[in-house]
């Protein structure tokens, strides 16, 4: 076995968002698994964290998420699918996918 080198990088792919997808900041937090969120396509959500979610990551207000839009309610409610690093956020943003 070969020692990692500490010169090397590590890259790693960063999760666009799909189709019916949209990202978007944390605006407010409002307890309960719930956020309020400004969204790409100008709307704000009120977003829920779902369970296997909310146990294991942290999502503080600025954040960069990808959310889903509910089937009903599609322009007020949402569920979060995703939350990017600031590495990912600042990508997301020069590649033109966030428009605040």
């Amino acid at each position: 076995m070969s020692k990692p080198d500490k010169n090397q990088q590590e890259y790693r792919r960063v999760r666009t968002p799909k189709k019916g997808e949209i990202p978007g900041v944390v605006e407010q937090i409002m307890g309960h698994g719930k956020l309020k969120v400004r969204c790409a396509d100008g709307n704000i959500r009120m977003t829920r964290i779902p369970g296997k979610m909310k146990k294991r990551i942290w999502i503080r207000e600025g954040d960069v998420i990808l959310v889903k839009p509910w089937d009903f309610q599609t322009d007020e409610k949402a569920d979060v699918i995703w939350r990017y690093t600031k590495t990912e956020s600042n990508w997301l943003e020069r590649k033109g996918y966030l428009k605040m």
